[in-house]
């Protein structure tokens, strides 16, 4: 059997080399925005983990845990089926009946910004909680610690942003914000994956951090997320709330680990009610599988590489770009060192051209270009009827609604795709100025 095994992944193996990437030519071969960076390890990983027929969470779940944990410095990690799921976990677990006085109730308040991706915002809703919008800065597209010192108000109980296209916000500043003020602090990572502020990976700053493994992400498990975290108490309502909500931290296949199983009172159960059955959060069924985790500890040991190569890309594009008329330019957050997601641009807008007319010239040349996500959520049908607060001006976020996008910097694109988006934007900028 082992013999059978060698000979399949070896056949693998030349099955990915046979399919070698074609010759990248302008104008006709796509140039994405975001996309994995996938080699034959990471083929001969989901299929061996085929092999063994591990479909459920397993031996490779559990690895990736620790390792991912380790990584950060952090004591726990905990998979999830997707970077929405853990951003819901990690804001659901704050109101969990087992923080006592420090749980989160419907009406308190939770800070956010409102240019973004939804998922850090719908599960403060979800939850019957008050999102309070900030604006962000222009550049770096993070709020300001000023602006969230500004929108503390009596019921705020927590602060949930992300880091955003992979630039820290001042997270230092704002952890230390949290702190004085009694305030909890979720670090959406999801874009950031290798970023640091002050020297300190994102992630390790606040009460508990998001990561996502989608494609377009800095590593990934096809989808995929996580909720890392220094907290015990809090790691443990999370894995409560992935896992139905079950009191039992048993993992699958695995009893009695406690040796308590039937010797317990919870609730208003009978004692010696099967531990295995008790449920002490109203949960989900957010778990991944070890399919997924076989391929994200392939990509976890590329972690540096994939980080370099974003690094190096945003780079050569920075330099090229500066000084384009009409053309904002990037800039990472002071005393970070960013581990790029996208380049985003912003068309200024008194500028001699319209951002769409850019995008449409760079779509045509199949160079794929993305908005800065939803832009103003609060713009957003979905958010119409929802409650929320608003403090100061979301100036920059409706300029980022009009005029901003952004263009890949991924590991899978080559030297020649970067240089044709280069000389695309250029050419455009130059002509129409």
């Amino acid at each position: 059997m082992a013999d059978d095994k060698t000979r399949i992944l070896d056949q693998v193996r030349e099955y990915h080399r046979d399919r070698a990437r074609d010759e990248f030519i302008p104008g006709v071969t796509p140039v994405l925005a975001s996309g994995a960076a996938l080699d034959e390890e990471d083929r001969v990983a989901l299929v061996e983990a085929a092999l063994e027929m591990r479909i459920a969470a397993g031996v490779s779940s559990r690895r990736f845990e620790r390792e991912f944990a380790r990584m950060f410095g952090l004591r726990k990690a905990h998979l999830t089926n997707s970077g929405s799921s853990a951003n819901l976990l990690a804001l659901s677990a704050l109101t969990s009946p087992q923080l006592e006085d420090s749980r989160l109730v419907p009406g308190d308040e939770v800070i956010t910004v409102a240019a973004g991706f939804p998922t850090t915002v719908n599960p403060i809703i979800h939850n019957g909680l008050i999102p309070v919008f900030v604006d962000v800065e222009l550049g770096t597209y993070n709020t300001t610690p000023e602006r969230v010192a500004a929108a503390i108000g009596p019921r705020t109980r927590a602060i949930m942003m992300a880091h955003s296209l992979g630039n820290p916000f001042a997270v230092a500043e704002v952890a230390e914000l949290a702190e004085q003020h009694g305030l909890l602090l979720i670090e959406d990572n999801c874009d950031a994956v290798g970023s640091t502020y002050q020297g300190k990976l994102t992630g390790t700053f606040g009460d508990m951090a998001t990561v996502s493994f989608y494609p377009a992400h800095h590593i990934t498990m096809g989808e995929g997320g996580c909720v890392v975290t220094d907290n015990l108490a809090l790691a443990r309502i999370v894995e409560s709330l992935r896992d139905w909500g079950r009191d039992c931290w048993c993992e699958p296949g695995e009893d009695n680990r406690c040796f308590k199983r039937f010797d317990q009172q919870l609730g208003d159960l009978p004692h010696g009610y099967d531990h295995k059955y008790i449920f002490s959060h109203v949960g989900y069924n957010l778990k991944s599988t070890d399919l997924q985790a076989a391929l994200g500890l392939t990509q976890l040991s590329r972690i540096e590489e994939f980080g370099d190569a974003r690094r190096r890309n945003w780079q050569r594009m920075r330099e090229a770009l500066d000084g384009l008329p009409g053309l904002l330019m990037p800039e990472p957050t002071p005393g970070s060192d960013p581990s790029w997601f996208g380049f985003v641009l912003t068309v200024q807008p008194d500028a001699t051209y319209h951002r769409r007319d850019l995008v449409d010239f760079l779509e045509s040349r199949r160079i794929a270009t993305r908005r800065f996500f939803g832009g103003n959520l609060v713009r957003h049908p979905a958010y119409r009827d929802r409650e929320y607060r608003i403090v100061g001006e979301l100036t920059n976020s409706d300029i980022i609604t009009e005029h901003t996008f952004w263009v890949g910097v991924y590991p899978g694109l080559t030297e020649e795709m970067i240089e044709y988006s280069i000389d695309s934007i250029r050419e455009f900028v130059l002509k129409n100025s």
